[in-house]
């Protein structure tokens, strides 16, 4: 009875298992039996060096949103990584444990926060400070760097925290027994030796700045262009395919659902890097 049993559940693993890859499988079989058709009747050059986005003169040049996504990710992991890593540190090997006690529940509740309501305090609280006190409409490249920065950091600082806890004792000790204080031995031995684990925790925050769409779509501007400034409006993949596929026909659609297929490439590629450096930390 217990055998069958056993039988049961594997098959019930197996199953689920199946349908997540039956899935990722139907999700990746529609992107490109949709996004590649177009990519080659608009042309391969147009489309992904094409500076021009007009829907009603036929021109799908996305590459104004290609560099509006890549610029405002570069923005978010400069803004973020600094103050992820650093508070990991502190966390993971400064923080006195009633502090500590505050801090980690805190930084959970940062992950659990809806991007909406982040993207509602970027509109409502930075926008008319960086227009006031900075420049431009306040509505930019900027903004949304810094709202992104802030979003990351419940990832960076998970992950880079779990990686620092998992560094033996024994390299942190040997480096005190050599001579060093603490500080040192924490920033020269601690720190180098899970800088896979932190890798990955910046790979993760550049996948979670690169898919984020509703607080980006709220405060960035969402101009069709090519950017020009960090005070200045950008738009991304993400938010040129919100905004305008409910609207969207015919080769209009489909070149968004191309769109689409250049986002998943990267979110692939990201995700790829992650999982090669997460088996390094295995190995390690």
């Amino acid at each position: 009875m217990e055998k069958r049993k056993e039988e049961i559940m594997k098959f019930v693993f197996l199953l689920a298992a199946c349908a997540s890859i039956a899935t990722v499988a139907m999700i990746c079989l529609f992107l490109f039996a949709n996004g590649l058709p177009t990519i080659s009747k608009i042309g391969a050059a147009d489309f992904f060096l094409g500076e021009r986005w007009r829907p009603a003169n036929d021109a799908y040049g996305i590459l104004p949103m290609i560099l509006g996504s890549l610029y405002v990710t570069l923005g978010a992991i400069v803004v973020g990584v600094p103050v992820g890593i650093l508070t990991a540190v502190f966390m993971a090997r400064f923080c006195p444990e009633k502090i500590y006690n505050v801090l980690k529940p805190s930084v959970e509740l940062l992950a659990g926060i809806p991007s909406v309501v982040y993207g509602f305090f970027g509109l409502v609280v930075m926008v008319p400070f960086i227009r006031e006190h900075i420049g431009g409409t306040g509505s930019s490249m900027l903004t949304a760097s810094l709202l992104l920065g802030m979003m990351i950091l419940p990832t960076l600082i998970s992950v880079a925290e779990a990686a620092l806890r998992a560094v033996p004792d024994s390299y942190y000790e040997g480096a005190l027994a050599l001579g060093a204080g603490h500080v040192r031995s924490v920033f020269f031995t601690v720190v180098p030796a899970a800088k896979s684990g932190i890798m990955a925790a910046i790979i993760l925050g550049m996948g979670r700045a690169v898919g984020e769409t509703m607080a980006v779509i709220m405060v960035a501007g969402n101009q069709a262009r090519m950017p020009i400034g960090i005070l200045e409006g950008v738009r991304t993949m993400t938010t040129n395919i919100v905004i305008e596929m409910g609207y969207a026909a015919d080769l209009h659609r489909d070149a968004l659902i191309a769109t689409a297929v250049v986002l998943f490439v990267f979110i692939l590629i990201i995700n790829l890097t992650f999982s090669y450096l997460k088996g390094k930390v295995v190995q390690q």
